[in-house]
């Protein structure tokens, strides 16, 4: 999942990208001691014999001519019963998976189906069901399962795409398909959620088609997808979503907070197209960290995703400044230890960490704190990142665990969210 641009954070997503699978479900030869009691009539007896005995002999052309017959004459449920179970013995032998769907359709629909197999019997259906598109049989045989306390982990996957199904790819944001992809999305976490609890692992991808699904519909738990993603598959392009989903919910962030996000990109290799290293480039520039200019740059070059010309107009007028700005960081120091508020030191430090001399970021910035007046989330952000780049997880943790409200404070969240997957 890539945004397109960082102007209009726009989500490239393929509703259709992975189907919700589920473990394979696979139905059991019927036996006379699961069933009920049945008064069958003896027309429907004659050619239930006949079939049986095609079948034995793996005569399925005629066992299915048989089973048909039987159909023709059958006066009750009990028949319709027997002649399902039939039917599903055979469709067994053969491997015929229509007539096994045939079967058990007829089975549920005498109302004679065991409770104990009926939950197994509709999931098998709503699974058939979803595979060739009949969406509404699909959702009405999986919910019979999940009431008859069938395997929730595996019913509900099924359940989700036979919602996904009826919301369809396009127009999602609207009715009817916003509605539907809602159930959808409900089916899903119960799906994850049942799986977690049978001690299995839950696939990726299904948070990943939360995020698309979410996404499309315009709906406000985006964002909870986004991060189920990220902690299921702790990579770049995960954390990536995050971050847009972040900076599209808060576009009056200044610039000064879209770099420290920006900057959490490019330590989790989240920084994917040009626009985000030009983007990145621009935002260092526009706060006048002139070296982080040209390593965002130099990264983006080194990769192959900018060419020569891409961002040169940050990047040529951020190298002519840096000989002079790195000359004048020494006298700079001396200033901020002497200076009556941390303006100075707190400018210093940016500087150094931009140069990526994080020891001496650290120190500048712990002293912009000491001597007050300036943005105390904002330092204590920025040494949690000085801090995580310099190798102090530990520290960095700490430093972003005291930044206290606003924007900040979420960027801080979701550089701990990045943190917490360090050594996973």
């Amino acid at each position: 999942m890539r945004f397109i641009t960082p102007m209009s954070l726009a989500l490239v997503l393929a509703l259709t990208g992975g189907a919700v699978s589920a473990p394979a479900l696979a139905a059991k030869k019927e036996e006379k001691k699961a069933g009920p009691k049945l008064n069958l009539s003896p027309d429907v007896i004659k050619s239930l014999q006949a079939a049986q005995q095609a079948s034995d002999k793996q005569d399925f052309a005629a066992a299915k001519a048989a089973l048909a017959d039987a159909d023709t004459k059958a006066k009750s449920n009990d028949d319709k019963y027997q002649i399902g179970a039939i039917k599903l013995n055979t469709s067994i032998v053969s491997k015929d998976a229509a007539l096994q769907g045939e079967a058990l359709n007829q089975m549920l629909d005498s109302g004679l189906t065991p409770p104990e197999q009926a939950g197994q019997f509709n999931a098998i259906v709503a699974d058939q069901a979803v595979q060739a598109k009949n969406f509404d049989v699909a959702i009405q045989r999986a919910e019979a399962s999940l009431a008859a306390g069938y395997k929730p982990e595996a019913v509900n996957p099924t359940l989700a795409q036979a919602y996904f199904g009826k919301a369809g790819t396009t127009n999602t944001a609207a009715e009817p398909g916003r509605g539907y992809t809602v159930k959808g999305l409900a089916a899903l976490k119960a799906a994850a959620d049942a799986t977690k609890a049978s001690g299995q692992q839950v696939p990726a991808q299904w948070y990943q088609i939360g995020v698309g699904r979410a996404e499309a519909a315009k709906l406000p738990d985006v964002t909870d997808w986004a991060k189920m993603a990220y902690e299921a598959q702790p990579s770049g392009e995960n954390l990536r979503t995050l971050v847009r989903l972040f900076q599209r919910a808060n576009p009056t962030i200044s610039n000064r907070e879209n770099l420290d996000v920006l900057r959490l990109l490019g330590a989790s290799d989240g920084l994917v197209i040009a626009a985000d290293y030009t983007e990145y480039a621009e935002m260092a520039s526009k706060t006048g960290i002139y070296g982080e200019v040209k390593s965002v740059i130099d990264k983006g070059r080194s990769k192959g995703v900018l060419n020569a010309s891409q961002g040169a107009d940050l990047y040529q007028p951020a190298v002519a400044r840096i000989a002079g700005d790195k000359s004048s960081l020494g006298s700079a120091e001396a200033d901020a230890q002497k200076a009556a508020n941390g303006k100075i030191a707190a400018a210093t430090a940016d500087a150094y960490l931009g140069y990526g001399d994080y020891a001496k970021a650290v120190a500048m910035f712990e002293v912009a704190k000491q001597k007050g007046g300036v943005d105390a989330d904002e330092v204590n952000t920025r040494i949690g990142i000085a801090k995580m780049l310099g190798g102090d997880v530990t520290g960095a943790k700490a430093a972003f665990s005291a930044v206290q409200g606003g924007a900040r404070k979420q960027i801080a969240g979701l550089w701990l969210s990045y943190l917490s997957t360090k050594g996973a």
